[in-house]
Parts: structure tokens; C-alpha cells; sequence
């Protein structure tokens, strides 16, 4: 299917048509066709457009479409007995959270305003994660939270974090925060790629300055309503990996700031990172991020290859097979990457092992101490740790 949106007569518009749509008002019925026809290709170019959707009223249409939302049923509550399931392991830091949100918008609050707000939050994120008991919670869930609640009405919300949690933001949701780690790795590949000097710049400076933007959507960051609304047109509209590009497009944009800082203070070099510059020409930033993305795509990038099959990276990589995925299929994928995180630990610890006792010790050859660890992690990491303990007290 060709780019493009669907004008009021049915007709398709290009991408440079798109571009050159002048008035707000001929945007916002472009807007409103490409919904009306459910059409991915074109919501997402008018996301990446400026000014993206424009108006809550468009997306409280275009971002369950784009989560892949069926609109049946909408009026009816994901699990209305949600309250009577067991607590989630996390909710004491899910209220630690909640209590201190809403701090920067919406501006009009009154005091009974937010803690309605606060209150509905809470009441949102426990109800998807009883539902689904298997997501851990991370701190700067409730931001991207947040953003859902005041934009989308009450049918929407529950069904549009569950869909976002386990078929978008997935690799952050696993017990243990290896899959979003692996994904910062794709940014100094990036960089790499599209600006070498800068690179060279940086490179002793681990990628752990990104995890706040990526892992919350920028939710945490954005201190304005209207512009984390209109990056998250975008961020809906294009598939997960999209969010390590436009913070990748974001260093770029910093370069000369960042060349006046010596690359033998990476401290200061992170320290700079770490926070988003202000203020945020996001139209720009998000037209840069597309070319970057098609210019490198994931695929090119040599830690690519050390992305789950099971992360949302991948198994999201088309945002029209993600919309129509179902939340078993996306569970399945979280058990699957749950197993591959399990397996690692025992590896790094058995190879840890070897390492430790890489020459013959009395008692026990190396061969028979490969063949032990290796049955061994068959089973639980747990006789790893009693074996190493038992090699200590006879090499003493």
C-alpha cells in the first residue's frame, strides 16, 4: 500500500502532499480520514509530520488504532472485578510513584483535581498489572501512564496500557532491565554510523545516558503536556526501535555542545546526556530521526544481532503485524525472553566459574568440572553457587 493519506473524497494524498498541508484545519481532516479508514501507513506519516495529530480529540481516534485496539466492546471495562484479584508484587512502589505525579501538568490543577488524577492512576496501572500479573513494574511506568490518562478517555485507557505494556514496551516489563540495556548498545552503532568523529567522541561513554528517555518514552523528561503528546504521535505511529534513533538524532544535535566537553571526562560527557536539551525543536528532531532510521536501519547495526528474537524490537519491527497482535502472543514473548534472561545469568556465572577455576585443583579435573557446570545449568542457578563455594574450600 502506498503512503499517503485519504482525503474527504476518498482519494490518496502523498507524503509531499502531506508535508505541504498549509492549514491546521486541512491536517485535521487529513487526520480524521486516515482514522476513519484505519489506515497505519497513513496515520504514521502524518505522525512523523509537523504539528503530528494535533489535537486530543485526534487521538483519542488515532492512538488506539495505531495500539491496535479493536473498537468493540469499548464501553465495556477490561475485567470489572480487577480489584478482587490478588495484589501485584510491585504496588508499594507503584503508590511511592503515584504520589509523587502530575508535577509539572495539566497546569490547572486544584487540589481535588489531582488527587482524582492520582487516584485514577493508581486505579489504572493496578488494574493492568493484577491482569496481568506477570509485567514488573518500573519506576517511570506511571509517566507514560500519566500521558494516556489525560489524553484518553476512561473506555480507552486500561486497553491502550495493556496493548502499549506487553506488545510495545515489553523488554522493559521483564524482571530484569538486560533487554533495555541491550537496546542503548544500538545507539553508539548509530552514532557510529551516521557521525564517526562524534562517535570517536564518545565512545568512553557507556549508552546508560538514554535509559531514562527510552525506557519512559520521554514521559519522564518532557515537562510539557502538549509536546510529550505529539512525540508520542509518533513514537505510536513507529515501531519500538524508532525511540533509540530519535534519542541517537538527539545527541547528534548536540554535537558541537558536546565536542567542547574533552572525551576524557565522560563523566561530564554522560552528565550532559543524561538530561534533554531545552528547549526541544521536536518537528525537526522527529524528521532527522526518520532519515536516520531509514538511512541505518536496525538491521545494519552490528548490536542488532544481540537482540532478542523475543524483544518488542523485533517482534514489533512491523507496526501493522504488531496492531493486529494479540496480548497471548505478546505473553508468549515474555516468557520466551524471560527463559533467554534466566539462561544468561547461569552462563555468566558458569563461565565466571571456569574462569575461577581454570586450572586442574586436586580433587576435580577441569573436564569433569566443564561436564558438572554444564548439567548444571540444566537445572537452577543455585547448585552453581554451592559447587563454587565447595571449589573455594579446596583450593585453599
Amino acid at each position: 500500500m502506498a503512503s499517503g493519506v485519504l482525503g474527504s473524497d476518498g482519494d490518496a494524498l502523498s507524503s509531499s502532499q502531506i508535508s505541504g498541508l498549509s492549514r491546521s484545519g486541512e491536517k485535521l481532516q487529513a487526520v480524521s480520514e486516515a482514522c476513519k479508514w484505519r489506515n497505519l501507513d497513513q496515520l504514521r506519516a502524518l505522525a512523523e509530520s509537523k504539528g503530528g495529530f494535533l489535537s486530543d480529540e485526534l487521538r483519542q481516534q488515532a492512538w488506539p488504532i495505531l495500539l491496535g485496539i479493536n473498537p468493540e466492546g469499548l464501553n465495556e471495562d477490561l475485567d470489572a472485578s480487577w480489584k478482587e484479584l490478588p495484589k501485584h508484587r510491585d504496588e508499594d512502589q507503584v503508590q511511592l510513584d503515584v504520589d509523587r505525579s502530575f508535577v509539572y501538568y495539566p497546569q490547572d490543577r486544584t487540589e481535588s483535581h489531582l488527587s482524582a488524577n492520582k487516584h485514577a492512576l493508581s486505579a489504572l496501572i493496578l488494574e493492568v498489572l493484577r491482569t496481568y500479573p506477570y509485567l514488573c513494574y518500573f519506576q517511570g511506568y506511571h509517566d507514560i501512564c500519566q500521558v494516556l490518562l489525560l489524553v484518553l478517555p476512561p473506555s480507552l485507557r486500561t486497553r491502550a496500557v495493556a496493548r502499549l505494556s506487553i506488545l510495545r514496551i515489553r523488554d522493559f516489563m521483564l524482571p530484569r532491565l538486560d533487554p533495555a540495556i541491550a537496546q542503548l548498545r544500538l545507539i553508539p552503532d548509530i552514532l557510529r554510523a551516521a557521525d564517526p568523529s562524534l562517535w570517536r567522541h564518545l565512545r568512553g561513554t557507556e549508552p546508560f545516558f538514554a535509559l531514562s528517555g527510552t525506557l519512559t518514552m520521554y514521559a519522564h523528561d518532557i515537562t510539557t503536556l502538549g509536546e510529550i503528546s505529539r512525540l508520542f504521535d509518533v513514537l505510536l505511529a513507529r515501531e519500538p526501535v524508532f525511540s533509540v534513533y530519535m534519542f541517537a538524532t538527539i545527541v547528534v544535535s548536540r554535537r558541537e555542545e558536546l565536542f567542547d566537553t574533552p572525551e576524557d571526562e565522560p563523566e561530564m560527557l554522560h552528565s550532559i546526556l543524561s538530561k534533554l536539551p531545552k528547549p526541544l525543536d521536536l518537528d525537526r528532531l522527529i524528521a532527522d530521526a526518520v532519515a536516520l532510521t531509514d538511512r541505518y536501519p536496525p538491521e545494519t547495526l552490528p548490536a542488532w544481532r544481540t537482540i532478542s528474537a523475543a524483544s518488542v524490537l523485533k517482534t514489533a519491527r512491523d507496526i501493522d503485524v504488531c496492531a493486529k497482535q494479540t496480548l497471548e502472543e505478546g505473553e508468549a514473548f515474555f516468557e520466551r525472553q524471560n527463559r533467554e534472561i534466566v539462561w544468561n545469568q547461569r552462563l555468566k556465572v558458569a563461565r565466571h566459574l571456569l574462569w575461577k577455576y581454570r586450572r586442574p585443583v586436586r580433587t576435580l579435573g577441569l573436564a569433569v568440572l566443564v561436564g558438572v557446570v554444564a548439567v548444571l545449568l540444566r537445572r537452577s542457578p543455585g547448585p552453581v553457587r554451592y559447587l563454587s563455594a565447595l571449589l573455594a574450600r579446596w583450593t585453599r
